[in-house]
């Protein structure tokens, strides 16, 4: 399994990824999409486990929402 953080910004509703910003620590995904909120709509924190044989993804946890992120932005991320 590996392990990374990213931020997103919002689009017509939805929390899509804007630059794919990856950060090896959860704190570090924080302050970027802390950051990014201050000049975009919205923006999440989101830790995402992938199976490293067959690229899967494992697991998607939001670490934080920053501004405008939906209150279904979790069954969004799930592919609800």
């Amino acid at each position: 399994m590996r392990s990374c953080c990213a931020a997103g910004v919002m689009k017509k509703k939805r929390l899509v990824p804007d630059t794919r910003d990856v950060a090896p620590l959860a704190s570090g995904a924080l302050k970027r999409a802390e950051a990014i909120a201050t000049r975009k709509p919205g923006a999440a924190a989101i830790r995402i486990l992938v199976d490293n044989e067959t690229g899967e993804l494992e697991s998607a946890v939001i670490l934080g929402r920053f501004c405008a992120v939906p209150e279904d932005f979790a069954e969004q991320l799930q592919g609800g």
